[in-house]
């Protein structure tokens, strides 16, 4: 595994956490590994930060209680679906120094492909389609604009790159070439079937899913099954609408990051995103907007405020 980078303002050193010994850190995630062996067999602590990255880059401001929301809300996800795919959570106790923010999983080998579902036009599916009627390789009918619903959900997948590098969105034949035709086929079927249900989900709480991104992988010496991993259905991983605001043409209103990706392209962060320089510090408002998203995200959709 990676080791992680030197420690720097917006990478602060990793909380320590007795019993576990810190492996490497994400974008958003610290990964633990036990010292010694553990009940659960080979495991790992993933350990939701504050973190927020946009554009390839992990920001300088966090934003307050964010881990804590991808925690509870990845949990509860995994619960409303974990007739359809098996997920990585092992439900054992997580130490007290992150409980709130951290699961114990079995470590999996990952695919290695983003694999997102789209029910809306949006991001770089706009773009993408603009240029070429398309979404990776799957045509789309004309007319179409940002916002668009589409006629039914496609999947579109994309490559995973490494902190600081760009994911690329990917036709399926390049995910067949990757990983197989019979794994191809299932990511598809598996990240189609999630979308599906979590789009009915969402929407009776008054919530469009626009997109959303899935990680999965394998149990090293398993059965070959997918495994679902990562986080699932957050608002770092998904595009959520308030349905009662949507209007295609436009950029929609988020309770998402979104907010963030918005605010960094404006004029008034001044920043280039194609310079090399980082990003800037996020103001308060900015936080305070994004934080309250998802918040919001998670209250529509359990019917409580976050615990805490």
């Amino acid at each position: 595994m990676p080791t992680t980078a030197p420690a720097t303002p917006d990478r602060p050193v990793p909380p320590v956490v007795p019993g576990w010994t810190h492996r490497f850190s994400g974008k958003v995630r610290d990964v633990y590994a036990p010292e010694g062996t553990h009940p659960d067999g080979d495991v790992l602590l993933l350990v939701a930060s504050d973190r927020v990255s946009a554009y390839d880059h992990v920001l300088p401001t966090p934003v307050p209680g964010k881990g804590a929301v991808l925690t509870a809300l990845s949990l509860w996800w995994f619960e409303q679906l974990q007739d359809l795919v098996d997920t990585h959570l092992t439900g054992a106790p997580v130490p007290a120094e992150v409980r709130g923010r951290a699961v114990v999983v079995r470590a999996l080998d990952m695919v290695p492909v983003e694999c997102v579902a789209r029910g809306y036009l949006s991001g770089s599916g706009t773009a993408e389609y603009l240029q070429g009627g398309s979404v990776c390789g799957v045509p789309l009918p004309p007319g179409l604009t940002e916002g668009s619903r589409l006629p039914e959900p496609v999947f579109t997948p994309a490559t995973k790159a490494a902190v600081g590098e760009h994911d690329e969105n990917v036709d399926f034949e390049r995910v067949v070439a990757e990983v197989g035709r019979e794994t191809a086929e299932e990511l598809r079927r598996l990240t189609l079937a999630v979308y599906r249900r979590a789009a009915a989900v969402t929407e009776r709480a008054g919530i469009l899913l626009a997109d959303t991104k899935l990680e999965l992988g394998r149990v090293p010496g398993g059965d070959g099954r997918l495994v679902l991993g990562d986080e699932v259905l957050t608002p770092d991983s998904s595009r959520f609408w308030p349905a009662d605001a949507w209007q295609p043409g436009r950029t929609q209103p988020s309770l998402d990051k979104q907010v963030v990706r918005d605010w960094l392209t404006s004029p008034a962060s001044g920043w280039d995103r194609a310079s090399d320089s980082p990003p800037p510090p996020l103001p308060a408002e900015v936080v305070e907007r994004t934080a309250a998203g998802y918040r919001e995200v998670y209250r529509r959709l359990t019917g409580a405020d976050l615990p805490g």
